[in-house]
């Protein structure tokens, strides 16, 4: 038996007898989750951040994602079977290491490994033989083995023999109350047949399906096959929604009656622009890629465009609303934000198209507030440091009323929304939330 081999067994024996210990390194909306679950089926967890803050929450059983409860914390926790640290030197302990940290692009829309990059870098000063570690972040192919294998190998360590790599794409949906963590099946590339044998034998006991593919490469395809999809037709209905307003026709009635036919279709929705983490950056990462091999992914880079330009359509649309309802020009009116976060009853204002709005409103010379009850105040963002810090207005008739314009960017469902419209000069509707709740006003305007 190979030393491969003789690695391979050990740790597989461990996970299969439970007594594997898993460090998560990021505990952000993936992390976070994921080494709860993992916990809770019985593993113990090392959760890695950079951030002494999490840490130190987390330390006193507290949330800061808010479909993670504190007492889901403070179970594990109180089981010894979850542990947060900021000491990288913990590393060595684990015998599973998963990666879940943030991949965001640069401002020319490349990708953004540096986190990957550093959190690779302080694994490999501490990677011990007999390690497994997987890549969850959302990459482009190759990743694995063209930035993770050579980083790890700067230890001495062979991949393969000494230490094994896989890559697993994240599918979190937060705040969807039908799919948590260990509902969702996973999809599972190897560097060798090892790793994938290895990480196919431990995610096999935190959810119920797992779907092995030939090789990292192919599993980072998948998860930006599945966001790439979206992202397309996202951008499709948003297109169609531009082209059947200019012509009278309801693209909301429309989607409802091609929804009937029960094959060939599948209905998406068009909104204010894309949000999260996932759906607006994903498919860069493919089309970065593919000019490495000389293929212009012009259908992805244009359904991107369309997405993007969403938010100052819909800026469009509020100055037009606000001229027709008072006649005020949108330099000199109060507009009112209704949800900041990037979908419904989330926490997460990651990329969300309500802060593209709120800037560019702002650059016109309108007051602009927001009220989310999810979002008491607005957290750092890269892309938007200068809204941090702002908090959520009190929601009542006399706030809604001091506004001239009141704009539906994230349809919450504790959302009051007939004291909006009966309060407000204008809607602005961008997600039908009124149609589908049967309120009906002049006031009302499609976003």
């Amino acid at each position: 038996m190979s030393t491969g081999q003789e690695n391979a067994a050990a740790l597989k024996a461990k996970i299969e007898t439970g007594s594997a210990v898993v460090g998560i390194l990021g505990l952000g909306y993936v992390g976070l989750p994921l080494g709860i679950a993992v916990a809770e089926k019985g593993f113990r967890v090392l959760g890695f951040d950079t951030d002494p803050e999490k840490v130190e929450k987390l330390g006193a059983c507290r949330s800061y994602i808010k479909y993670i409860s504190n007492d889901r914390i403070g179970a594990v926790s109180s089981a010894g079977s979850f542990v947060a640290t900021t000491d990288p030197a913990r590393i060595a302990e684990a015998d599973i290491l998963l990666i879940c940290v943030p991949t965001p692009l640069t401002r020319n829309r490349d990708p953004d490994l540096s986190a990957v990059e550093a959190t690779t870098a302080t694994i490999s000063r501490y990677l011990r033989p007999g390690q497994l570690v997987v890549l969850e972040s959302t990459t482009y192919p190759g990743t694995s083995t063209e930035v993770l294998r050579p980083i790890l190998e700067r230890s001495g360590l062979a991949c393969g023999e000494q230490f094994f790599l896989a890559y697993s794409p994240e599918r979190e949906d937060p705040g969807n109350a039908e799919y948590s963590t260990t509902d969702i099946p996973k999809v599972v590339g190897g560097e060798t047949p090892e790793a994938l044998d290895l990480a196919v034998s431990f995610y096999s006991r935190i959810v119920p399906q797992i779907t092995p593919v030939s090789s990292t490469q192919t599993a980072e395809a998948v998860k930006l096959l599945e966001n790439i999809f979206r992202a397309v037709n996202i951008a499709l209905v948003n297109e169609l929604k531009l082209v059947f307003q200019r012509m009278g026709i309801d693209v909301w009635e429309v989607i409802e009656a091609a929804k009937t036919k029960p094959f060939g279709y599948m209905p998406f929705y068009p909104g204010p622009g894309l949000g999260g983490h996932c759906i607006p950056i994903d498919p860069f990462y493919l089309t970065w890629k593919a000019r490495e091999y000389g293929i212009s992914t012009k259908f992805i880079e244009l359904a991107g465009d369309i997405n993007a330009m969403m938010p100052h359509w819909v800026t469009g649309q509020i100055a037009e609303a606000i001229d027709a309802s008072s006649g005020k020009g949108l330099r000199s009116s109060a507009v009112l934000l209704i949800g900041l976060s990037y979908k419904k009853n989330v926490d997460d204002v990651r990329e969300s198209p309500a802060c593209v709005i709120y800037d560019l409103l702002e650059a016109r010379g309108a007051h602009v507030a927001y009220y989310d009850p999810h979002v008491p105040s607005i957290p750092n963002m890269r892309n938007h440091p200068q809204l941090a810090g702002r908090k959520s207005i009190t929601l009542n008739p006399q706030s809604v009323s001091s506004y001239d314009c009141a704009v539906i960017v994230t349809d919450h469902d504790e959302v009051d929304y007939e004291m909006i419209v009966a309060n407000s000069k204008a809607v602005i509707d961008t997600r039908n939330i009124c149609t589908r709740l049967g309120i009906r006003s002049p006031n009302i305007y499609r976003g």
